[in-house]
């Protein structure tokens, strides 16, 4: 039986005609070992996207890069046809390679290639949202994206998608992408351990731009922290439920992307995130950002 969104941690929220949950979910984990191949438990991946959906959450991210393909083949077989009220949201600007790394493809052909496969293999006529990846595996990069994120507008232009976002950017870039057309959302690697977006947050809330934090719990080396494992403490929690509990208190703006191939971790994670922080666990988590 599917829970009411409104049940969920932190509410919903509008990305420009789109009400979706601020808790969503990460689909990079229903992939093989470092995001390569099938799962080695087709059935559980299966099982923990419909008890996302069963849970109320209306947001999940994904990309055509995981697998390759597999993470929006498993969303298609477990969740087509759609509810109505989800939206799932993906990226473009990289390929795999056989060795498990992520080539950058950001030039016209390969964005038009990849927002292709991403409607053929998710069974969608039009993308919710799509965001396009810059950077590379270490963290954002300088350089242009007006080329790359015009090609995207044009698809956008043609129906294909609904919203554009950026991700793994600089400031800046975001300012140049909003020099050629609205962004919905931002998604950067942000957690209690890297705030070196704090500035950037706070600009996105006040102009009404969502900003959804990936590895919010720390990605593949999980967040340790002597003073969030006092606060867990305190609160009978875990550190990783605090940790996501503080995003959401962190700004209005955040979204949650966590992931899980686990239903049971989906559930305490969901639950998690409904902590309610005080002032005081507040200021000792703030104070473990590197």
């Amino acid at each position: 039986m599917s829970t009411s969104s409104a049940s969920l941690p932190g509410g919903t929220r509008n990305l420009g005609d789109l009400t979706i949950t601020r808790f969503g979910f990460g689909a990079m984990q229903l992939a093989g070992p470092w995001v390569m191949g099938p799962p080695a438990d087709r059935g559980g991946a299966l099982a923990v996207l419909r008890a996302a959906v069963d849970l109320g959450i209306t947001h999940i991210d994904t990309s055509d890069a995981y697998g390759p393909r597999i993470t929006n083949e498993l969303i298609r077989e477990a969740l087509r046809p759609y509810p109505g009220s989800l939206h799932i949201v993906t990226k473009v600007g990289a390929n795999r390679d056989a060795q498990g790394g992520w080539p950058t493809a950001r030039r016209p052909e390969d964005l038009r290639q990849q927002v292709q496969e991403n409607l053929q293999t998710l069974g969608v006529e039009a993308l919710d949202l799509v965001n396009l990846r810059m950077g590379n595996a270490e963290g954002p990069q300088q350089g242009s994206l007006s080329q790359a994120f015009e090609t995207l507008v044009e698809m956008q232009q043609a129906g294909l998608i609904r919203h554009l976002g950026v991700s793994n950017v600089t400031a800046e870039q975001v300012t140049e992408a909003q020099g050629v057309a609205p962004i919905a959302c931002v998604q950067n690697m942000y957690n209690l351990a890297h705030r070196h977006d704090d500035d950037l947050i706070d600009r996105l809330d006040a102009e009404g731009v969502a900003y959804a934090p990936f590895f919010p719990l720390g990605g593949f080396s999980p967040l340790q922290s002597s003073a969030l494992s006092a606060v867990a403490g305190r609160l009978e929690a875990t550190p990783m439920s605090v940790a996501l509990a503080w995003l959401l208190q962190r700004s209005p703006n955040i979204l949650l992307i966590p992931g899980t191939s686990k239903t049971a971790h989906l559930r305490e994670n969901v639950a998690g995130a409904g902590l309610t922080l005080s002032s005081t666990d507040v200021a000792e988590l703030d104070a473990i950002s590197s």
